[in-house]
C-alpha cells in the first residue's frame, strides 16, 4: 500500500513511500498526458564551431537519439551530472510518438 500525503501549505510538496507513487504524483501535477521516459547518456560533446553542445542517449523503450545544439545551460548541467555519475536520466513529456525523445522541458539526472 502506497502512502501519499499532500502538504497543501507547503507549496507543491508531496510525500510517498515508493518511487512509483512519486512519479505518478509528478506526472499528475504536470498533466494527464505526461509520461516518464528513461535513458542513459552515452556521449557528451561541446563543439563551438559545429553548433554547440551534443548529447547522445540510449532509451530504455528502444532507440538512440543524438542532439547537437539547442541545449540550454540548465539542461547541459543535468546531462553532465548524469554522465559523470550513473548516466541515467528521466524526462517527463506529453509529446506523442518519438517526440518525447527530444523533449527536455522536464529533465532529471537519476541515481
Amino acid at each position: 500500500m502506497t502512502q501519499e500525503k499532500s502538504l497543501a501549505n507547503e507549496g507543491d510538496q508531496t510525500l510517498h513511500s515508493s518511487t512509483e507513487g512519486l512519479e505518478a504524483a509528478q506526472a499528475k501535477q504536470a498533466g494527464a498526458k505526461f509520461e516518464w521516459h528513461f535513458g542513459r547518456v552515452t556521449r557528451l560533446g561541446n563543439f563551438e564551431i559545429a553548433g554547440g553542445r551534443e548529447v547522445s542517449i540510449i532509451w530504455e523503450e528502444g532507440g538512440v537519439t543524438s542532439q547537437v545544439g539547442d541545449i540550454t545551460d540548465e539542461q547541459w548541467e543535468i546531462f553532465k551530472l548524469a554522465f559523470l555519475s550513473t548516466g541515467r536520466i528521466a524526462v517527463l513529456s506529453d509529446y506523442e510518438k518519438e517526440g518525447w525523445m527530444h523533449d527536455y522541458r522536464f529533465l532529471e539526472a537519476m541515481r
